[in-house]
């Protein structure tokens, strides 16, 4: 009977607003907990949990056009926020409490935040490239702005395993689930799928490839990358055979290979 509630339209909507709420929570905590490290005061607590809680869900109804940003409309979003900035203000944890609370906390806001993006889209009237592009939005906005914020480089351009990667799938997995009518489903497979992803990229280092290995092929991209100045023997290297040089060529030699161009 539950799962049959789930898929009406009033009950879709209780659970969406369910989810957004946890993941303001869970996010604004995860945001004081970084204030904490950087010995912020109380206020810095409170506007990085709100930040960090509302700022994703603010940019994607922002992007949606579909009125205002339900934070600024519903009166449990700020107090919500408010809250999780607080307990990681009052409440000190160890730190092999923290990190195991912080891996299940990401992952859960991860899959909550995707799933309530993707349904915001579809309730907007879009389809399902910008649901999933939504609901990736939801997911690691508010964290992208927060990292900003306190001058770090954002979780979602990588280097810390999967983040980004985890809301795409979960987004993905909403979005078809939605399509064949089973939206309820959706919900746990999303949750369950970044729950699994994002433990999986921490304990065992999963993540996509980066490109420190990565060597350029042609003579252009090597200067490029080494930073020097293209040298007349190096563009006549990069010349199609049989080009002729021009008036306004870099570098003119004569038969005899001395150059005869001017200082």
């Amino acid at each position: 009977m539950v799962l049959m509630n789930l898929l009406s339209v009033d009950g879709l909507a209780s659970v969406t607003n369910v989810l957004d709420l946890a993941g303001v929570f869970a996010s604004a905590l995860l945001g004081g907990s970084l204030a904490r490290t950087m010995d912020f005061d109380l206020f810095g607590f409170l506007v990085v949990g709100f930040v960090s809680g509302l700022g994703g869900g603010m940019l994607r109804d922002t992007l949606l056009q579909n009125g205002p940003p339900v934070a600024l409309v519903d009166p449990l979003y700020v107090p919500v926020a408010i809250a999780g900035a607080l307990i990681a203000f009052l409440v000190s944890f160890s730190e092999l409490t923290w990190d195991r609370l912080f891996t299940v906390l990401d992952a859960a806001v991860i899959g909550f935040w995707s799933v309530v993006g993707v349904q915001r889209t579809f309730d907007a009237g879009l389809d399902w490239p910008a649901a999933i592009i939504m609901g990736t939005i939801t997911a690691v906005g508010g964290g992208a702005m927060r990292d900003l914020m306190l001058r770090r480089v954002p979780a979602v351009f990588g280097g810390n395993a999967l983040y980004a990667t985890v809301a795409v799938a979960a987004s993905a997995v909403m979005v078809i689930a939605s399509h064949f009518g089973s939206p309820s489903i959706g919900i746990v497979a999303a949750i369950v799928l970044s729950l699994v992803l994002r433990w999986g990229a921490v304990r065992w280092g999963w993540g996509l490839p980066n490109g420190r290995d990565w060597q350029p092929k042609s003579t252009l991209g090597s200067l490029l990358q080494r930073g020097r100045k293209l040298r007349p023997d190096a563009i006549r290297l990069l010349r199609r055979p049989g080009r002729r040089t021009g008036a306004g060529s870099v570098h003119h030699e004569n038969e005899s290979g001395a150059d005869t161009s001017g200082d």
